[in-house]
């Protein structure tokens, strides 16, 4: 358990990577047991320490940030998360607790199915809109992709206005199939099917996702004038509006019954073509639903019923090291095939060397293999007992097994900092040229991957050699005039762009966009030259930031000076620390005058701290036109509120 501030800071770093890697990326590197322990320990930290709060831990949001690459959409109605419990003596607790708020004397109980959420919005009976999850009060417009799967109804009898919303599912027959061709193609493969069906969710082209067989399974009601007094007849309308329906949905009034529905639920789960893994408790009435509400992130009136986790055992045959985006090297086990659940398992995570060396992993161990929650299989212990004297000791790698680079140790990490290694180099590019970092429209990631197909782009700098080869890419199919033209402009304006979002976009391990800032604040033209005891000395930078950026800067110093022969960065004002907001912290809220992202490069110029969540730490919630929850919890907890207006005549503009 989490004991103090410290422990939880960096309990909440550790989820935020793994929050990440699961719903922005697609590709859990833990399982979901260990992820909701985390997530478990912290939220029972966060309630007995209130005021130790991180306003950015992955426990005070809904959901997830969004994808770059689609329009964002507002949900009509919130689309929240759920509560977790494991065993029966945890829903036993769950039950009593609602029951002090609202006696509920029936629950409509359905199985959860995890795929990726899908909001179908109707009205006159036709589909107008479909939006992801995302974080819950908005998500990606995917209604073309929505369309492209066979399930979705596109018309329904229905003719008012009313959210459907149901689970994306893959099979695994074709998971499968999927990762098949992915590997004859030299592609990464998706960890589970859950991840495949969130990735071909998200694919740009609908014709790729028409081909992937998805299936959409509804298993609630957002906005509706529908007439029900019950969840589960509501439900039964919406199926019989030509939707599939689920097995093992029921009605029950007892724990006794509960707990015989989840035993059958895990009885048929390896029955089912698709991912299950638990089972959904709701309060039947949709009158004592509202008098029970909302918590700040979850439904009182819902839990999910997780299913245990699943054992197998088998054996390491050897280690295949990865290299990312990063440069992190990542061990994966390759293991004698054992079928887990319909799902044939060849390899499995090590997450890390610390992790290898902490657990005592070698090369022909036996080892007991786990997939929680159907997540990406992880080796969770060896078996000693059945070595017999050959096995082989994994070594730390001193090489990049892609470039021949030396590699950077950092113990739990190790890490390829060479940017033109092949492993890294085209999700470089994409990184570089995406909207966060140096922003040129056109470089998207099928360009890239074609560009460096042909030769085009071989290291980040080529892209501003690009204008040199217009008609090498006037050749290319689909490349007419005016595509490669608004390219080579696109590339062109990128020549001038802020200093941090330069050294954002050199995709350095630790080095996100408010570390970048605060590089370029603080050494201005001369970040290469900032050392580690330099970089320490800033507020917020820990070693491992400062040596990942000092270590960067010393193997690919040659490289970033080549690229700022063609790129002029613009250097941040000066920050002022006499200024009436100079050390304070502010909220933005509303829609404002100027763009919210100036606003914010004018508020930490005068030396504040911009950020997204009112607490009674806060200072300042500067607002505008549509404010909402953020103004009205500032005056409740008494915080100073602002207009933009106000705003700008307190620091004198």
């Amino acid at each position: 358990m989490i004991q103090n501030e410290k422990e939880y800071q960096e309990a909440v770093k550790k989820l935020k990577v793994w929050a990440d890697a699961y719903y922005i990326n697609d590709n859990p590197i833990v399982t979901d047991e260990e992820y909701d322990k985390l997530y478990h320990e912290l939220t029972a930290f966060e309630e007995s320490h209130k005021e130790l709060i991180d306003s950015s831990s992955p426990t005070q949001r809904v959901g997830a940030p969004l994808k770059e690459g689609f329009v964002k959409a507002k949900h009509p109605s919130r689309m929240w998360s759920m509560e977790d419990v494991f065993d029966e003596s945890e829903l036993i607790m769950w039950l009593e607790r609602i029951d002090k708020i609202e006696p509920v004397e029936q629950y409509y109980i359905e199985p959860k199915f995890d795929g990726a959420s899908l909001n179908l919005i109707y009205d006159d009976g036709k589909l107008l809109r479909a939006i992801t999850r995302g974080n819950g009060v908005e998500g990606e417009d995917v209604t073309s992709n929505a369309k492209a799967i066979n399930s979705v109804r596109l018309e329904i009898e229905y003719k008012g206005f009313i959210e459907i919303r149901g689970e994306v599912l893959m099979s695994y027959r074709e998971f499968e199939r999927l990762n098949s061709e992915r590997l004859d193609r030299d592609e990464q493969l998706f960890a589970n099917p859950r991840n495949a069906a969130a990735g071909s969710l998200r694919q740009l082209d609908p014709a790729i996702v028409a081909s992937r067989n998805l299936l959409f399974m509804p298993w609630g009601v957002g906005v509706n004038s529908l007439d029900f007094d019950y969840l589960s007849d509501m439900m039964d309308y919406i199926y019989n509006l030509g939707f599939k329906e689920p097995p093992l949905r029921r009605v029950v009034n007892s724990v006794a019954q509960i707990e015989s529905i989840y035993r059958e639920l895990i009885e048929l789960r390896p029955k089912l073509e698709v991912m299950l893994d638990g089972m959904v408790v709701k309060a039947d009435s949709l009158a004592k639903q509202e008098k029970l509400g909302f918590t700040q992130k979850a439904p009182r009136w819902q839990v999910a019923y997780k299913f245990p986790a699943i054992e197998k055992q088998t054996k390491i045959l050897d280690i295949i090291l990865q290299v990312g985006r990063t440069g992190v090297i990542t061990p994966v086990a390759k293991l004698e095939p054992v079928n887990i659940e319909g799902v044939v398992v060849e390899r499995a995570t090590l997450n890390n060397f610390d992790f290898i060396d902490k657990l005592g992993v070698k090369i022909g161990d036996m080892i007991t293999l786990i997939r929680s929650g159907d997540v990406i299989p992880k080796i969770i212990r060896v078996l000693p007992e059945f070595r017999d004297g050959d096995e082989k000791t994994i070594e730390h790698p001193i090489d990049c097994p892609s470039c021949g680079s030396e590699l950077l140790d950092e113990g739990a990490l190790i890490k390829c900092q060479n940017l033109s290694c092949p492993a890294r180099v085209v999700n470089n590019i994409i990184h570089f040229s995406s909207k966060g970092c140096m922003n040129i429209d056109g470089l998207g990631k099928k360009i890239v991957e074609l560009l460096y197909e042909k030769e085009l782009l071989r290291d980040v700098v080529d892209i501003y050699r690009l204008s040199e080869k217009s008609e090498v890419l006037l050749s290319l199919e689909g490349f007419k005039e005016k595509r490669v033209q608004k390219l080579l402009d696109a590339i062109e304006e990128s020549r001038s762009r802020e200093c941090w979002r330069f050294v954002k976009a050199l995709g350095i391990e630790h080095i996100g966009e408010v570390a970048a800032k605060k590089i370029c604040q603080n050494f201005r033209e001369e970040f290469l030259d900032a050392s580690e005891e330099d970089l320490i000395a800033i507020d917020g930078f820990g070693e491992e930031m400062a040596k990942s950026f000092a270590e960067f800067a010393r193997v690919n110093r040659d490289k970033v000076v080549n690229l700022l022969e063609f790129i002029t960065l613009q250097m941040p004002q000066q920050v002022q620390t006499q200024s009436p907001l100079s050390g304070k912290t502010v909220v933005l809220t509303g829609s404002m005058q100027r763009p919210r992202g100036e606003i914010k490069e004018l508020l930490e110029s005068m030396g504040a701290k911009v950020t997204g969540s009112v607490s009674k730490k806060t200072d300042f919630v500067v607002y505008g036109e549509d404010a909402g929850s953020k103004l009205q919890k500032a005056k409740d907890l008494g915080v100073a509120t602002l207009t933009e207006e106000e705003l700008l005549g307190l620091i004198g503009e």
